[in-house]
């Protein structure tokens, strides 16, 4: 019966039953194929098992390209403004290849922190050997590049010391690149570089994490000029600079390149109130062009090549002048080829492009000079005053990271700029000597301060001899000092590495990283830091600590107690000790665990304890349970 029903729904003609035909997979048009292949939720593992399955499938995947193009664009997007549109491109290969490079760039990144990982920091430190890794693998920079910020970018509080040291090396790699276009930039002749583009060169390679082009500066500025523009047609319709297309239009006629100044005035510090960092002069980030035109404030230089860069836009040609203390412009107002001091205007970009003669700028500096100092300088002139003024920010720094940083950072630019400037080459030998960083590099140096200038020999010699003796110690050596908890001298340490703490006195916030059973300090910081005055003076435990404000302090246990709302601590230097902060404290790496094997068990025990107090009704008796419990679970991890 059922049967019969069932061939009765049949499809007939005249009496003829037709079976239907069963359509399979493989039967649909390639385009149809490619499209479901490239679904959302097919990843590329789904991918290569569906090449695997017969050679239809296999030749739908790799024949065209668009399986692969697809997995490839979804996975790694900011690699597709690499390639051009409808470009011809093995697909499949490229994805392979930054699969490759993905794989050998995490394995580099996650061995550093066992080689370079010292418990005191190391400010500065250069992972040499391992950037060398990075460069070595001959594949794509772009590729490495991408894999590094996948790495930054991945879940914010987890993978803290793969993020640490991810970092370092996209930081290594971009200075590399950024010095690689500063020697292009300063092979060309003279009359074909541009201040600005010295300027974008120098902001790159301080700060070469940050998003800095020198088509968006170029676009910022102008729009600038669009605005000085729209202010000159209203005075004077007929302006040429209204026509000017491009900065190598100069407009000879004096009166008019007034009014073009005159524009430049009254919208650089009327309508967009830029004016001279006087509050805060020796900020390095007066000096970065795109902080300049963020904050719109910088020093004398800074302003002075916005200034110079925005006339020349608008077709007035204005000379940078090396003045003593305060960085001018000079604007002719003779015939071309005159170098007499009185035939110009001085402008000063600092003091809101205020037109000064050629004596009336003695006033700005307090002091007469000769008139070689009203004399127009070159573009790697203009740079080289940059570079000093951030050099010397460096000089004055605090000793911490940062101001290591800038002094190396500009170290590295002078010394491309002029490579056989003995004194600064000597300053970097002693920086890098002194941070204990790439002894090699300082041999190096120091061979060619002595092939440069043969009476450096004494200093030369006590570096050459000192830089040995540290290259001999990094191949033996000493085994870090493991400290347990359970040791009789230990047993008034009450904190533990990953607690979050505040300062009593001081009210920083701050994270434990490392402790001494006693001050380990030497007797001037003991009494320089009046140790003494505390109630149980250096015979207490003391504590390496993370500050929030990037520095790092040792501090006495009677100084300190647990944060009663633990919250993130904003060290740099974090990564290098911790791999997730957890909500309520942060968890020791594993090369911090080596050293102190039982502190994690104690942290979250202390933190345990901390969260009953605080909860409404919890007794003592949970406490004491769940506190042995969490110590018992720690232990056996």
């Amino acid at each position: 019966m059922a049967t019969s029903v069932a061939r009765a729904e049949q499809p007939s003609l005249n009496g003829i039953i037709y079976e239907p035909q069963t359509k399979k997979l493989t039967d649909l048009p390639t385009e149809l194929l490619e499209h479901i292949l490239c679904f959302p939720v097919l990843q590329h593992v789904d991918v290569c098992n569906v090449s695997c399955c017969c050679k239809r499938l296999q030749d739908v995947c790799h024949g065209r390209g668009k399986v692969w193009e697809h997995q490839y664009k979804i996975r790694w997007p900011r690699l597709q403004r690499f390639y051009r549109q409808n470009e011809s491109c093995d697909w499949f290969r490229e994805y392979i290849t930054r699969h490759r490079v993905g794989i050998q760039i995490r394995r580099t990144v996650e061995s550093i922190s066992k080689r370079f990982f010292t418990e005191v920091p190391c400010v500065g430190q250069v992972l040499g050997d391992s950037f060398a890794e990075i460069e070595s693998l001959g594949m794509p920079e772009h590729f490495s590049e991408d894999e590094l910020l996948f790495i930054l970018n991945s879940e914010k509080r987890k993978s803290l010391t793969l993020k640490y040291y991810a970092k370092k090396i996209l930081y290594f790699l971009r200075q590399q690149n950024i010095l690689r276009s500063l020697k292009t930039f300063l092979e060309k002749p003279a009359e074909q570089q541009s201040a600005l583009e010295g300027a974008v060169l120098v902001d790159q390679y301080c700060n070469p994490l940050a998003d800095i082009t020198l088509e968006s500066i170029s676009e910022q500025i102008d729009d600038m000029a669009e605005k000085a523009k729209k202010m000159l047609r209203i005075n004077n319709p007929s302006h040429p600079s209204l026509r000017v297309t491009n900065s190598d239009c100069v407009i000879e006629d004096f009166e008019l390149q007034r009014q073009v100044l005159w524009a430049l005035n009254a919208v650089l510090y009327e309508q967009l109130q830029y004016k001279g960092n006087e509050c805060d002069y020796y900020n390095p980030l007066n000096s970065y062009i795109h902080q300049v035109l963020l904050r719109r404030t910088g020093i004398p230089i800074s302003l002075s090549v916005l200034y110079m860069t925005l006339a020349r836009k608008l077709g007035v040609q204005l000379e940078p002048v090396n003045f003593p203390n305060h960085f001018l412009l000079r604007w002719c107002q003779r015939p071309r080829g005159s170098e007499d001091i009185y035939d110009f205007v001085y402008i000063d970009a600092f003091g809101k492009g205020k037109q000064l003669k050629a004596k009336q700028c003695e006033y700005l500096i307090g002091h007469q000079v000769t008139a070689d100092y009203y004399s127009a300088i070159s573009t790697t002139e203009v740079l080289l005053r940059m570079v000093g003024n951030l050099l010397n920010i460096g000089k004055r720094g605090e000793g911490n990271e940062k101001s290591y940083q800038l002094l190396r950072d500009s170290l590295d630019l002078y010394l491309t700029i002029n490579p056989d400037n003995v004194q600064y080459l000597l300053l970097q030998a002693r920086l890098y000597f002194h941070l204990g960083i790439w002894p090699e590099k300082v041999l190096d140096i120091l061979q060619h301060i002595q092939a440069l200038d043969p009476s450096q020999h004494g200093a030369v010699g006590y570096l050459v001899q000192h830089t040995l003796e540290h290259i001999q110690h990094k191949k033996h050596p000493v085994t870090p000092e493991v400290k347990r908890r359970n040791a009789p001298e230990h047993l008034e340490v009450h904190y533990s590495v990953g607690l979050i703490m505040k300062h009593k006195r001081s009210g920083y916030n701050c994270v434990i990283y490392g402790w001494d059973p006693k001050c380990t300090m030497s007797q001037e910081w003991i009494t320089t830091m009046r140790v003494h005055q505390l109630s149980s003076g250096a015979n207490q435990p003391f504590y390496n600590v993370l500050v929030q404000d990037g520095t790092c302090r040792y501090a006495a246990q009677e100084n300190l107690e647990p944060h009663s709302a633990p919250l993130e601590i904003g060290h740099p230097e974090v990564g290098r000790y911790f791999s997730e902060f957890a909500e309520t404290h942060y968890v020791a790496n594993e090369e911090l665990q080596t050293r102190y094997p039982e502190d994690m068990g104690e942290t979250l025990g202390t933190v345990q304890e901390l969260y009953h107090r605080m909860t409404p009704g919890s007794g003592s008796r949970d406490e004491a349970s769940a506190t042995d419990q969490t110590r018992q679970q720690s232990k056996s991890m």
